[in-house]
């Protein structure tokens, strides 16, 4: 004899197996959700900037670094970016060269920069502007700040903008490239100090005065780490009381001339 079934004992099964087979669907979003929302919490709540440190600062003040990066004491340290920081503290800031930002859990910002120095000026009509060793305009300067400046001679300046790179009237790439390369060795050799000026008049011969006793002659814009080689190796065979004209200008050997 056949036997009957329970039709609404099945649909009741039914029911509680797709309510079961529902929640467990949803435990794992749910839960994904919650962790999401307690990591944004704990975030807010207990990384914020409260020490900003700076670091490699001398022509500008902490105070100033740090508002031209725009970050303050209670800023969230995870929602603090880096890369919109460093394009407005160039902006603002032309004296800095490298800026790093980093972050130091749980609160700590620690920026380290690097500033450029005024190493040359040219002038301008009636106004002296000061550049760094890459030819990066740095700004106008009276004349107690061009103390142990070396003049560039021989430059008509274009349009300087503080911050950008120095730009000729005829917008001479070449020449920005031999002054700034000019500028290296002088820096990089420990020479900057004795130069008297640059003449870039003629770019196929280059001078300048060194110590008060020698005028330097670089001719062109080739082999001029060779040619500085040969012109620190020069002096330092020449007596104190010998002035004259050191002729590096053929890229092979050194000539001194007296006077």
């Amino acid at each position: 004899m056949a036997r009957k079934i329970p039709v609404r004992k099945v649909k009741e099964d039914e029911q509680h197996f797709s309510l079961r087979e529902l929640l467990s669907s949803l435990s794992g979003p749910i839960m994904f959700f919650l962790v999401v929302v307690a990591v944004i919490f704990v975030m807010s709540v207990f990384f914020r900037v409260s020490d900003i440190q700076v670091r490699g600062n001398s022509h500008y003040t902490d105070e100033e670094i740090i508002r031209a990066i725009d970050i303050e004491e209670g800023d969230n340290l995870f929602f603090f970016d880096r890369f919109a920081a460093l394009s407005r503290v160039f902006a603002k800031l032309p004296y800095i060269d490298e800026v790093s930002v980093e972050r130091s859990l749980p609160n700590k910002v620690i920026i380290t920069v690097s500033e450029s120095q005024a190493l040359a000026y040219l002038v301008l009509g009636e106004e002296k502007w000061t550049i760094d060793h890459s030819c990066k305009v740095l700004g106008k300067a009276n004349d107690d700040e061009l103390v142990g400046l070396i003049p560039i001679d021989g430059i008509s300046p274009g349009t300087l903008m503080i911050g950008e790179a120095l730009e000729t009237a005829d917008k001479d790439e070449e020449i920005v490239d031999y002054i700034a390369e000019v500028l290296y060795q002088l820096e990089e050799r420990g020479l900057y100090k004795q130069v008297g000026r640059v003449d870039f008049s003629d770019p196929r011969r280059v001078t300048f005065t060194y110590g008060g006793k020698y005028t330097v002659v670089l001719g062109d814009a080739s082999n001029l780490e060779y040619k500085f080689g040969m012109l620190v190796s020069a002096m330092s065979q020449l007596l104190d009381g010998d002035v004259g004209i050191i002729n590096v200008s053929d890229g092979n050997t050194a000539h001194f001339s007296p006077t």
